[in-house]
């Protein structure tokens, strides 16, 4: 079993290693304050003499402190170095980086803060006390690299002394993560978990933790065999034998690991290197399921296993095999779920649906972000894809909520939380502002399904994105595209049938003439002839696709992965016009959403369409960008932006700004604006402090540039420094919606702009 990435695989130095933890601060931790520190104000509400009022609330209602403290979100990652990673008890203080490193962990994946604690003591009794009367300050504990079998009686002594999670990662962490794995093995290879028969080589914390979990799952007592270095754990051994393995010994004849295996449907290693044998492997059941999980080096490799059994499935604690048993697939998710219910404890019941969520989500179409993040062939779920990928961003909104759902029905929780679908969109937005963006919106879609055409149907982005558009409850995708070759790709990707989704071949549509005189219609006054429009329609999947939407054959469409946003421009406006917007003439631009900077939602206009706009153009997309924050939640406050900040520097470049400002004037707009600012004026309300008369109550979240090259150049570069991420551009302006995605979109983002777009249709 693994924490992170397998440092093999990663091929680092040890010089590499050491100089990243001492480069700059020293170690992976900071400390970062979330309350303004600025004035004397500030710090008297923050600590003496307001800080006194917490402090008193909680006296009377210790709950409180989750409401006026860190304690609800905070884990304390404790150790005493007896048993750290396979290097062995190397004390407490040589802990410490792992121990960071595990707290780095729970805030990169789960958003729960921690702190590292490293207790110098072997003593059971000495680590119970120290860590027990730390409780106060703590929502959960993560006992970490602690040898057994004290692990053992420290967990289960905290547990008792405790209201709080106590949960000792590298037993159940490992268990959940290989019972994910084994869900899904016996699914393909069509056993039941009930009837399987498992040998456990290894009787420490994680192998007693994985025959616990399994029992818990419905395997039976009787079909789980457990191994020491000693042999078979059979009842009435006596040799080498203690309290956790004696509750796992079984009724049987066997005495060697060779003779346990022998017949057996998995095998789950938890050991050392080349303990399980190829002579071994070749006795065991057909399409054996072997989970080698030693680190660094496994039981057996994949290719050693597969030699003598060619179906068999094989997961490792290592990343460069497939299936890798990563214990960061559980802890951050399962504390998180517990944290956020405030549970007791965290029990069977829970681990289980942690399990069980892992194994349904590993079953599911991989988004290109968890592609991007392995190497190898694609994901597809199967022999060499049975456990999900550590990068897989959809695991922090399904793991805790099964999570947190168990807690509930098993009576451990504290706070239930009423709208589990809406807690899970929430944990979205922890970690992918863009999540939190698109919430409303995406409800508003599944609430009132649409019609939306991916017109480039036979890419197989927007295969992968009309499935998942269609799972999600959106509506109907419409693929336009050759049919056979629409179905090819999905028969190669396992996407299954293609019910729910219309396949519309452009050249052989029954709507070809209807749109065709559509077109002419439209066109033949700029230059087209009526078999101009036909060849448009029968070859250009755009100019299909747009006419489907412009004559409401569709709701919305998509299109821009095989061509640039000006091509896909032009192809939509043969068919789509613009709407009256601003001062009522038709126009058309593009608005980005930059999400997360700074924990704002700021929107940049245009930047798509018009390269240097004029004064009235410019009121126009002020207009126009407004009218869309408004709809997304956002009370605008819009700044003209330019180099030049009131006059100052007075330059010609900078009337245009000055005149939209002006037209804006006349127009009587129903929402703040001001201009020509700077940025640090638009954003810092210490620079805007120089500008009294400046008519922004705020900083501004509509930032209007003064050209496409400028708006493009913020809107790419500004994330990458401020850690934010985007959408868009989003086509705004026109009559019917349609959107153009980027050529190097991932599924989720076309998928995200295609829920838009349907979104788009609802005021239509």
């Amino acid at each position: 079993m693994a924490d992170g990435i397998d440092t093999r695989t990663a091929r680092i130095t040890a010089e590499e290693a050491l100089a990243v933890h001492a480069s700059g601060r020293p170690g992976k931790l900071e400390t970062r304050i979330t309350k303004p520190l600025t004035t004397a104000r500030d710090l008297s509400l923050a600590y003496s003499p307001g800080v006194a009022e917490p402090c008193l609330h909680i006296q009377r209602d210790p709950a409180l402190a989750y409401d006026y403290t860190t304690k609800g979100n905070m884990v304390a990652v404790v150790s005493n170095g007896t048993a750290v990673l396979g290097l062995g008890n190397l004390g407490a203080i040589a802990s410490k980086p792992v121990m960071e490193g595990k707290v780095a962990l729970f805030k990169r994946f789960a958003d729960v803060d921690g702190i590292d604690l490293e207790v110098g003591t072997e003593d059971v009794d000495a680590f119970v006390n120290c860590v027990r009367y730390l409780g106060p300050g703590f929502g959960g504990i993560n006992l970490e690299d602690i040898k057994a079998p004290e692990c053992f009686m420290i967990e289960q002594r905290l547990r008792e002394l405790m209201d709080i999670p106590v949960f000792h990662d590298d037993q159940h962490g490992t268990a959940i993560v290989a019972a994910a794995g084994l869900i899904n093995a016996c699914h393909l290879t069509g056993r039941d978990l009930a009837t399987t028969r498992l040998v456990i080589n290894g009787a420490g914390a994680a192998a007693i933790a994985c025959a616990e979990l399994v029992k818990a799952m419905g395997m039976r007592p009787e079909h789980v065999m457990l191994c020491d270095t000693k042999g078979v754990v059979f009842q009435g051994r006596t040799d080498g034998m203690n309290q956790w393995k004696s509750a796992h010994a079984v009724q049987t004849t066997a005495r060697t690991l060779a003779q346990a295996v022998d017949g057996v449907d998995v095998f789950f290693g938890l050991s050392v290197k080349g303990a399980l044998t190829q002579d071994m492997v070749r006795t065991m059941a057909d399409k054996p399921i072997i989970f080698a999980m030693a680190n660094p080096d496994p039981e057996i490799t994949p290719e050693e296993a597969r030699a003598v059994s060619p179906h068999a499935i094989i997961a490792t604690g290592r990343s460069d095999y497939p299936n890798q048993v990563n214990n960061v697939l559980g802890f951050p998710y399962i504390f998180r779920g517990a944290l956020d219910v405030r549970a007791r404890t965290i029990n069977e019941a829970m681990k289980v649906a942690a399990a069980e969520a892992l194994a349904q989500l590993a079953r599911e179409d991989v988004p290109d972000e968890v592609h991007n993040a392995s190497a190898g062939s694609r994901l597809t779920f199967g022999p060499d894809y049975i456990i999900p990928n550590a990068f897989d961003p959809r695991l922090i909104s399904r793991v805790p909520p099964a999570v947190a759902r168990a807690a509930m029905d098993s009576g451990v929780a504290q706070r239930p939380i009423a709208d589990l679908r809406r807690y899970s969109r929430e944990l979205s937005g922890r970690l992918d502002p863009t999540s939190s963006a698109l919430d409303a919106i995406m409800e508003s879609v599944r609430e009132n399904p649409k019609r939306v055409v991916f017109a480039e149907g036979e890419e197989e982005k927007m295969v992968r994105a009309a499935v998942a558009f269609r799972n999600a409850g959106y509506g109907t995708p419409v693929l336009i595209g050759r049919e056979d070759r629409v179905r090819a790709t999905m028969a190669s990707l396992g996407l299954g049938e293609a019910a729910g989704i219309e396949i519309h071949n452009a050249r052989l549509s029954h709507r070809n003439r209807d749109f065709a005189e559509f077109l002419y219609r439209r066109m033949q006054r700029r230059g087209a002839l009526f078999r101009d429009c036909q060849r448009m329609v029968n070859q250009d999947r755009n100019v299909f696709a747009a006419c489907m939407v412009a004559l409401h054959d569709a709701d919305a469409m998509v299109t821009g992965l095989t061509r640039s946003p000006a091509v896909c421009l032009e192809d939509i406006g043969h068919a789509i016009a613009t709407a009256p917007i601003g001062m009522g003439r038709g126009l058309a631009f593009g608005l980005t959403l930059m999400l997360g900077v700074r924990g704002s939602t700021i929107f940049i206009a245009d930047t798509l369409v018009h390269f240097r706009p004029n004064a009235r153009e410019m009121a126009d997309i002020a207009i126009g960008a407004a009218q869309a924050a408004r709809r997304l939640g956002h009370e605008p406050r819009v700044a003209l932006v330019s180099h030049s900040t009131f006059g100052n520097p007075m330059h010609t470049a900078a009337e245009v700004m000055r005149e939209a400002v002006a037209i804006l004037d006349q127009h009587g707009v129903d929402f703040e604006y001001d201009g020509e600012m700077s940025p640090d004026v638009a954003l810092d309300p210490s620079y805007r402090a120089l500008y009294p008369f400046c008519r922004l109550t705020g900083p501004a979240n509509v930032l209007v540039m003064p050209g496409l090259h400028s708006a493009h150049i913020t809107s790419r570069l500004a994330p990458r420094f401020g850690g934010g991420s985007t959408i868009g551009p989003l086509l705004i302006g026109l009559e019917r919606p349609a959107q153009i995605v980027s050529m190097d979109a991932s599924v989720s983002q076309i998928v995200d702009i295609a829920c838009i777009a349907a979104y788009q249709a609802m005021g239509r």
